[in-house]
Order: structure tokens, then C-alpha cells, then sequence
């Protein structure tokens, strides 16, 4: 099996529980970290899927490495290589496909609940029920692309997730596990204090800790559910 590509825009927004899945499994995996100065390559020929992650920074930045991240997503998408974004990763799967990424209604950062849209696409994904709580970081999210199927939204962002066939947009992090979480909830600034103080929709790094042994479990177990979708193709549905 030819190794997945994943795409890092920033140190501190490494593949963690993603990486620890595909480790269990034996798969391979290829992260390229543009902060470290690492180059992205020019295509997907070499790999099998491709994994986009998230960053602090705008989708629409004018970043060589996000236009670059765009195209190796179309060309992954022309090749038939899956495709799967979290939060920057989703927004610029939208971005390359012609759709808006603007501010969401407003900021998510912490536990929040998404509302599933039933369908045939949402079953396939993410099985029977709700899901429980998911982690969330962003003040911007995505429009539509032409031809993607709304798969959940919330009350502070009308588009959660979407669907193309095999590619999966997502605007929370399921990626997250306890390392990063415990890392990213004692990020502190005064940017970060006044959205708090301005969103309900903004927890704090306590509550986040606080609901961690009981979301964290949870939303692995829809991880594991969503990558496994993801790359049904390419390792088969068992995998």
C-alpha cells in the first residue's frame, strides 16, 4: 500500500490521533509539516489518500502552502485518492472546489454538539444516532462546493461537515486526542479572553479538561468509525 499523504500547516497541530490509528493498523503514513520547512510535493501519484490538518491561520491567507494543499487536493480528488480535511483541512477542501469560506456565525472553541442531517451519505459516515459532543476550534468555517451533500451543521455553524463520494470536509477536530487537548487548552491571549468573554459558544481550558473523560472516549470511537469510511478503498471495509 502506497503511504497517505498528510498535509501539517503548523508544529503544534500535529496528526495525533489520527497518526495512532493508522499505527495500530499497520498502515503507512507520510506527514510533511510546511512550518518546519518540509516541501509538499507537486502530486499524489506516491500516495494513497491524502489528510489535511488544521492551523491558525485563514484558508484564504495568501500562503503558498495552502494553494499548494488546494491543488493536491483536486489532483488527489482526480486521481480517486480519498480525501479528508479537519477544520483548515475542511476549509480548504471547499476552498479548492470553488466554494466561500467566510466567519461562522459564531466562534466554536470547546465541546459542542453537531446536529446530523439524516441521509444515505450521513448513515454511511457516521452510523445510527448522534453523535455525542465533538471538539471544535475555528471563527471561520465553509460554504457548500457544488456537487458536496450537507451532512451536519450546529446552531453556530450552518456547515459542519460534507461529503463527495469517498472525501470528508469537517470543521471540528476529530483528530484530537488527550496530549493535544491538554496542550491547546492552556493556550492563553488576550484575543482569546476577549471571545470568551463575548461567545458563550467559547469555553475556557478548564472546562475542556473537565470534559474531556467523557467526550474524548467518545469522539475517538467516531474516529475511528470516519477514518476507516474514509479509507474503505484503499484497505478494504475491515481495515
Amino acid at each position: 500500500m502506497k503511504p497517505v499523504l498528510v498535509l501539517q500547516h503548523l508544529s503544534s497541530d500535529g496528526p495525533a490521533y489520527l497518526a495512532t490509528w493508522m499505527r495500530h493498523r499497520g498502515l503507512p503514513l507520510e506527514v510533511r509539516n510546511s512550518d518546519a520547512g518540509e516541501a509538499y510535493p507537486q502530486h499524489m501519484e506516491a500516495y494513497s489518500a491524502l489528510a489535511i490538518l488544521g492551523g491558525e491561520m485563514s484558508a484564504n491567507d495568501p500562503l503558498p502552502s495552502l494553494r499548494l494543499a488546494e491543488l493536491l487536493i483536486l489532483d488527489a480528488m482526480a486521481r480517486g485518492r480519498p480525501v479528508i480535511g479537519h477544520c483548515l483541512g475542511g476549509q480548504l477542501m471547499a476552498r479548492a472546489l470553488g466554494a466561500r469560506i467566510g466567519p461562522s456565525l459564531a466562534p466554536e472553541i470547546g465541546w459542542h454538539r453537531i446536529n446530523l442531517h439524516d441521509g444515505p451519505s450521513t448513515r454511511a459516515w457516521f452510523g445510527e444516532g448522534e453523535p455525542g459532543p465533538v471538539f471544535q476550534w475555528h471563527e471561520e468555517a465553509f460554504e457548500l462546493p457544488l456537487g458536496a451533500t450537507l451532512l451536519a451543521g450546529s446552531e453556530a455553524c450552518t456547515h459542519q461537515v460534507f461529503a463527495i463520494g469517498p472525501h470528508l470536509a469537517m470543521q471540528f477536530h476529530v483528530e484530537v486526542d488527550e496530549e493535544k487537548l491538554r496542550r491547546w487548552s492552556t493556550l492563553d491571549s488576550a484575543a482569546y479572553r476577549s471571545l470568551q468573554q463575548r461567545h458563550a459558544t467559547v469555553q475556557s481550558g478548564a472546562a475542556m479538561r473537565e470534559a474531556m473523560a467523557e467526550c474524548l472516549p467518545r469522539q475517538q470511537t467516531l474516529a475511528d468509525r470516519l477514518y476507516a469510511h474514509w479509507l474503505a478503498g484503499v484497505i478494504g471495509p475491515a481495515g
